[in-house]
């Protein structure tokens, strides 16, 4: 099974590149991204999860219904994005299930930080997906994590997907970056070896990202966002479709698992 996922959140990335942007702008274009994606979802009909922060979801209530009323599943990225405390796990949990009036059973963590599972659990969480296992420079270094799901503390740990053996990311940047045909080699690699694929993306990519006196990003940042960010992943998804792997959501999967 393939998990698509997409952390939809308020765009607080320039402040990481010293650039302000008004929460209004934040708002707009997380939006932007977020309606481009379920555009994309209705026309292959796919369904994925999504990740949501409450202060996003407040300011979306149209969106959050029809995530929901499409069938895809919303799950917690925390209250904020950018400001966390453990309280914060139960909080976002009831307060996405009164806006949206469906179960979350699901969390990652803002910028795939860890989190202390006993928490997760203490919070009612099934599952929890934070975990990017492997090494990247200044954010990560988790070789010695399962590249594949576990259970700790009683919660279901689904890291994001990596290569088997070189533990290469197939994350959003690495998306941007590589040639298609490499990706999708990558892609192909790892569901032959793990029989499922957790790739997560975010809206503000699917938006103009190349004003770099707006928002600071350096070029592998920039690269293949707004409309060729969305041309790639019709692509990917189509490529998906042919190769019959089949998409569907976090719960759908722990089902199948169980």
């Amino acid at each position: 099974m393939v998990l698509l996922s997409f952390d939809i959140e308020e765009f607080d990335m320039p402040f990481e590149y010293g650039k302000d942007i008004s929460f209004k702008d934040q708002i707009a274009i997380s939006r932007a991204g977020t309606i481009a994606i379920l555009d994309i979802l209705d026309k292959y009909e796919i369904k994925a999860t999504f990740f949501c922060t409450v202060t996003f979801a407040e300011n979306i209530p149209d969106l959050i219904k029809s995530i929901i009323d499409n069938g895809h599943e919303l799950a917690s990225h925390g209250y904020y994005h950018s400001n966390f405390k453990p309280e914060h796990l139960l909080q976002s949990k009831l307060k996405l299930e009164e806006l949206s009036g469906a179960e979350i059973v699901g969390y990652r963590m803002a910028r795939m930080m860890p989190v202390d599972e006993k928490e997760i659990e203490k919070a009612g969480y099934v599952y929890n997906t934070s975990i990017n296992p492997t090494y990247l420079p200044g954010r990560y270094n988790n070789f010695n994590i399962s590249r594949t799901f576990f259970t700790k503390e009683n919660v279901l740990q689904i890291p994001a997907s990596v290569s088997p053996l070189i533990r290469f990311p197939l994350f959003w940047l690495s998306f941007h970056n590589l040639p298609l045909s490499i990706y999708k080699m990558l892609v192909s690699w790892t569901y032959r070896k793990d029989k499922y694929l957790n790739i997560y993306f975010h809206p503000w990519e699917f938006t103009n990202l190349d004003d770099f006196e707006r928002f600071g990003f350096p070029a592998y940042i920039r690269k293949n966002t707004g409309e060729k960010m969305i041309n790639r992943m019709e692509n990917l998804i189509l490529w998906i479709k042919f190769k019959n792997y089949r998409f569907g959501t976090f719960k759908e999967f722990i089902k199948g698992i169980k």
